[in-house]
Parts: structure tokens; C-alpha cells; sequence
């Protein structure tokens, strides 16, 4: 008995051992192209191979990062650019589950909409922002529905792919047991479309990011959009960059804080990765 636990024990430790060499593995592999990239800046930079009027050291981004976080500037810029983001996202997101609910349930609504969409969507959303502008004025309604049209989209068309891509057998039992409209939808088709779905959901809001600071950059007098823009204008390279990193690093953790909740709410989808 006392044999059989001790094996027990050797096997669970060599599994958790086996389980922490692959985490480290896994983030090795996560961070070395951006360690990389760092390390090719840092000597383009500072042995002279690139002018830093276009390309500043990374020093020099670090220390124009820590100064605009420290005066405040940054955060308020993010924290307006944020909110414009998330109201303009709740909108897109919203509209775009509902409708592609409506379009992925029945073909006669696909139909009549289908057409729309297919020449709607390929407009560029640099396109959209001067009509909007003249609609919506330069105030904060013209910059929520540019985000707004580029967080629709991918939410849509997910929505509509993960609803049209539900397993047919699962259907065929629905129907043979005899189950009533509500529990084909809330436990067949809804359950079926949630992984798309929140697909969808990760590509709108990093659309979402692209479109305001579009718009910022266009019509706009605050914003992390507009202080890029500005900076540019002012030849401050280093304050360019720093948005633009502080852009990528804030869609990074917003793209991450979705996927967890996903593997959280929809852990049976990742049973075969664990």
C-alpha cells in the first residue's frame, strides 16, 4: 500500500514537473519575438544605422512613456479613448448578435439583409469617418459610430457562421425528442455559436481600438489618437511611439482578458486542449 502511494506521488510530481518545463516552454515561444524586436531597435538605434529623428532608441521611448504616465497625460488620453471604445463596442457587439441571430435563424432574413452587408462591409472604415462627420458633427456621436461600424462586422459575420455551423446531429436529436423552439435555441444553437461568437467578439474590439484612433487622429481634441497625431505634428517621435506601444499593449491585455473569460464560460470547448 505504502509502495502504491509512493509511486503515486512520483508520477504526480513528475507531472507537475513536466507541466511547469512546458509553461516555461510555452512563454519562452511567447516572448521571444518581441525580445527580438527589441534587441534589433535597440542596435539599429544606438549604433547609428537609423536616424532617430524617425526611429528613437527604445531608452528614449521608455523614459517619454514614463514622463507622460507620470504627468497624467497618458492616462487620460487612454481613459477618454477607452470609454469611447466601449460605448462604441456595446453598441457594435450588441446590434451585431442580434441581427446575426436574426440573419443565422432564418434564410428569409439572411436574404433580405444579406445584400446589404455584402455591399456595406467592404467599405473602409477611413472611408466612413468624413460622412459620419458630416451627419454627426466632429462631437463624440460621430466617433462612437465609427467604432461602432467597426466592431459590427466581425460580430456579425460570427455570429452568423456560428449559428449556420451548428453539428447537424445534434439538431436531428432536438427534433426527434421533440423539444420545444426555446430549448433549439438557448440549448442547441446558442451553446453551438458561443466559441464564434466570442471570435467575433475579440475582433471587434481590437477593431474597435483601430477605429478611434482613426478617428482621433481625424477629427478629435483628446484621445491617445490625437496625441499621436499631435506628436507627429510637433516631431516628437519618441511620444509617437509610445502611444502606438501603449495602443498595443492595452489591445494585448484586452484580447487576453476575453479569451479567459471564453476558456471560462465555455471550458467544454477546451476539454481536448487540456
Amino acid at each position: 500500500m505504502q509502495q502504491r502511494k509512493g509511486k503515486i506521488i512520483v508520477e504526480e510530481s513528475k507531472a507537475e514537473s513536466r507541466g511547469g518545463a512546458k509553461k516555461a516552454k510555452n512563454f519562452a515561444l511567447t516572448v521571444i519575438a518581441p525580445v527580438l524586436v527589441v534587441a534589433i531597435w535597440f542596435i539599429v538605434t544606438n549604433t547609428g544605422m537609423v536616424r532617430t529623428s524617425i526611429l528613437p532608441s527604445p531608452q528614449k521611448v521608455v523614459s517619454t512613456f514614463w514622463s507622460l504616465l507620470s504627468s497624467g497625460k497618458l492616462w487620460t488620453d487612454m481613459s477618454i479613448s477607452f470609454i469611447r471604445v466601449l460605448r462604441g463596442f456595446a453598441l457594435g457587439a450588441l446590434l451585431g448578435m442580434v441581427i446575426g441571430s436574426l440573419m443565422g435563424f432564418s434564410a428569409t432574413v439572411n436574404r433580405v439583409l444579406g445584400t446589404m452587408v455584402s455591399i456595406l462591409r467592404p467599405i473602409p472604415m477611413l472611408a466612413w469617418i468624413p460622412i459620419l462627420i458630416l451627419w454627426l458633427g466632429i462631437g463624440e456621436s460621430s466617433k462612437t459610430a465609427v467604432i461602432f461600424i467597426g466592431s459590427f462586422w466581425s460580430v456579425l459575420l460570427n455570429t452568423i457562421h456560428g449559428i449556420q455551423s451548428t453539428d447537424v446531429k445534434l439538431l436531428e436529436v432536438a427534433r426527434v425528442l421533440e423539444k420545444k423552439r426555446s430549448v433549439f435555441i438557448f440549448k442547441v444553437y446558442l451553446p453551438s455559436a458561443l466559441p464564434s461568437i466570442f471570435t467575433g467578439l475579440r475582433l471587434g474590439i481590437s477593431s474597435a481600438w483601430t477605429c478611434v484612433v482613426g478617428a482621433e487622429m481625424i477629427a478629435a481634441t483628446s484621445g491617445i489618437g490625437y496625441m499621436i497625431h499631435y506628436a507627429r505634428e510637433l516631431a516628437q517621435p519618441a511620444r509617437v511611439y509610445a502611444g502606438v506601444i501603449c495602443i498595443g499593449v492595452v489591445g494585448v491585455i484586452i484580447d487576453k482578458g476575453l479569451l479567459v473569460l471564453q476558456r471560462k464560460l465555455l471550458s467544454w470547448a477546451y476539454v481536448d486542449q487540456e
